[in-house]
């Protein structure tokens, strides 16, 4: 299914660039969105017959049409999968050098620290970072 649905992307694509330099092409005729412009326009017989104004239909109504496939090639595609990256949690692991089971008893071992008050992973880690380059607090010395 993946190798369709690259297949399918690399033709929008294609289909996108042929029609931005078919509109490119085309001659202006005056007035945005056919406000202002002469009545022999889009809707007279000169006006549809013309190649360049097909082509423009044409090329749209595949861009739309492979756009509403391609979503739904995308939403069938990814309801199996798990979207969850676990890297994070492995590497911790590795650069610590101990394994999952000790990670928990030095995380008993370390001072408590608040949870985040949200489920971003960046909030957690500058909350650490900022825990870690705050200085300790010092005592000051006794008054004599």
């Amino acid at each position: 299914m993946s190798s369709l649905f690259t297949f399918l992307l690399v033709v929008q694509a294609l289909i996108a660039a042929v029609m931005i330099g078919v509109i490119l092409m085309q001659k202006s005729e005056g007035g945005g969105l056919g406000v202002g412009g002469s009545p022999a326009g889009l809707l007279s017989a000169r006006g549809a017959a013309d190649f360049m104004t097909r082509a423009t239909t044409v090329l749209a109504t595949l861009f739309v049409g492979l756009s509403i496939v391609l979503a739904a090639l995308a939403s069938v595609g990814g309801a199996g999968g798990s979207t969850i990256d676990t890297s994070l949690s492995k590497t911790a692991q590795q650069s610590s050098g101990a394994p999952a089971s000790s990670l928990t008893g030095a995380a008993q071992n370390a001072p408590a620290q608040s949870a985040p008050a949200s489920d971003d992973p960046l909030a957690a880690a500058s909350a650490a970072a900022s825990q870690k380059a705050a200085p300790a607090p010092t005592e000051a010395p006794a008054k004599k």
